[in-house]
């Protein structure tokens, strides 16, 4: 592995006070490079622009997939990765999908762990802070032909951020959206391509403009059953059992935190209910008083509770807009593991050691 370190740091340059989300960058970033003979030796670098010719292939076709995953500095100093293993095995699906070659694992993790080791001062300590790291590749060849690229490169940056949404914990307005669709059965709703993401950046654009902070997805070809919300999946409380949508249509991203919820869940005897989810019943469930919580769960936000549902015109305030106590206690136990105040029954963390 090659490692060249910064002659200048930038962190001098980050407020540590107000760091949001996405807005800084720490000093050094992880790249590998797919040619012809396979995937090259790893390089850990100064974080720096990336050279890209204007036919660059991406570009234009947008074969390009992601990952986002975080680190934690607890209050014993300890640096903490959650659930390594569970993000590297989604980011070689999402692989699979877009016919990118599987990145090898073990001398992907020892980068992406030296490359976490040497940025370690950048990790914030306090609790909902973390350092947010995202891997990414793209496609390197340079052609306008419509194919897969025969080349790849592969990068890791991290960021110390904040909460997601401004609100932070506070319940967010989520817009319902029968107009437009995101995905389809048999697309790329259950793989992290930049493409679905570029997909609902319209819709959700609009709801903002309207003050909801982001959008409810319902199935793509009737408009009836519930997906996701743009960048979580989405969990409700009805008459105290804990429902969220199946994955096995395809449609919905499987979500880290999602499963982190869903086996604290069942570890504690809550009733869990994975299936389709009629929006209809949802709205039954407000009208009949049994809507007890909703909120949104993902790596970002880690959970996100909703305290309103923007439908056809009409609006369901949730829980009298404020978070649950289920909502809570999640958020309270996955950010206690993820900083080391809760013990780790799952084996979900990777403490990299000084």
């Amino acid at each position: 592995m090659k490692i060249e370190k910064t002659k200048e740091t930038r962190k001098n340059s980050i407020d540590f006070s107000n760091l949001g989300f996405g807005k800084y960058f720490s000093d050094h970033m992880l790249i590998m490079d797919y040619k012809k003979s396979g995937w090259e030796e790893a390089k850990i670098l100064p974080y720096q622009p990336i050279n890209l010719e204007p036919a660059n292939i991406t570009l234009h076709y947008g074969q390009c997939i992601f990952e986002g995953q975080k680190a934690f500095k607890g209050s014993d100093g300890k640096v903490r990765l959650f659930r390594l293993d569970s993000h590297y095995k989604r980011l070689i699906n999402s692989s699979k999908r877009m016919f990118i070659p599987e990145t090898p694992e073990e001398p992907y993790k020892e980068a992406f762990i030296k490359l976490i080791d040497i940025d370690r001062d950048f990790i914030p300590s306090e609790l909902g802070t973390s350092l947010y790291i995202r891997p990414l590749i793209i496609g390197m060849d340079n052609t306008l032909g419509l194919k897969v690229s025969d080349t790849y490169r592969l990068m890791v940056i991290t960021s110390p951020v904040s909460s997601y949404y401004e609100e932070g914990l506070n319940p967010i307005r989520i817009e319902v959206t029968t107009e437009y669709s995101r995905v389809v059965k048999g697309g790329l709703g259950n793989v992290k391509a930049a493409a679905n993401y570029a997909a609902s950046l319209y819709a959700t654009q609009m709801a903002k403009i309207r003050g909801f902070s982001q959008v409810l997805w319902l199935d793509g070809k009737e408009h009836k059953y519930v997906d996701e919300v743009g960048t979580m999946n989405i969990m409700f409380v009805i008459d105290g059992t804990l429902v969220t949508p199946s994955l096995e249509d395809g449609t919905i991203l499987p979500g880290i935190t999602r499963d982190s919820v869903l086996k604290i869940a069942r570890d504690w005897g809550w009733p869990v209910e994975e299936r389709r989810i009629a929006f209809n019943e949802v709205i039954d469930a407000y009208k009949r008083g049994v809507l007890e919580e909703v909120f949104g769960t993902g790596t970002a936000a880690v959970i996100s509770p909703v305290g309103e549902l923007y439908y056809n015109g009409e609006s369901m305030i949730v829980n009298e807009g404020k978070i649950g106590e289920k909502s809570q206690k999640l958020y309270d136990t996955i950010t206690g593991i993820q900083h080391g105040k809760i013990e780790d029954k799952f084996g979900w963390i990777t403490i990299i050691d000084d």
